[in-house]
């Protein structure tokens, strides 16, 4: 199969890339503020992870069966994805802002009694690494509904 007409490829570089998109709309519409960057960024609604191996799931179930193995493979991959979005990847978020929040209140200390100089480049570990149980949920239906809709048009 030739690169360019590799479906199951394609449709899930499309979840990644619509569901990134939508995450800009969607976090302006909560915060009236227009972030580009969340185009890049991990974590958030929906989960472009999630869109992603289950539009491969389900591109792969439509060419090749959800009898084969190849199926078989890209759905055990899908589950691990997104156990892992919302397990470890969610937790070492939470981690995250405990740490920053440390971070915060040390460096208020040293400022309060003024014995250590404040730190000029100091950097905030990223929080917002994994997903929320309902940011997968709709991420794996966008891939799902992305993969159905690229066979019918494409393909179809």
């Amino acid at each position: 199969m030739e690169i360019l007409d590799n479906f199951p490829l394609w449709a899930a570089f499309t979840a990644i890339i619509i569901a990134q998109a939508i995450k800009i709309p969607l976090a302006f519409f909560a915060t009236k503020k227009l972030d580009f960057s969340l185009f890049t960024s991990t974590g958030g609604m929906p989960s472009s992870h999630s869109a992603a191996v289950t539009a491969l799931s389900t591109a792969v179930a439509i060419e090749h069966g959800l009898d084969s193995s190849l199926f078989a493979v890209s759905a055990v991959l899908g589950i691990i994805v997104m156990f892992d979005a919302t397990g470890v990847r969610r937790h070492a978020g939470y981690h995250a802002t405990v740490l920053n929040q440390l971070v915060q209140d040390f460096n208020k200390l040293v400022e309060e009694i003024k014995t250590w100089p404040k730190k000029e480049n100091e950097q905030k570990l990223k929080e917002l690494l994994g997903h929320q149980p309902i940011e997968v949920f709709f991420g794996a239906l966008l891939g799902i509904i992305l993969a159905l809709l690229l066979h019918a048009w494409f393909i179809g």
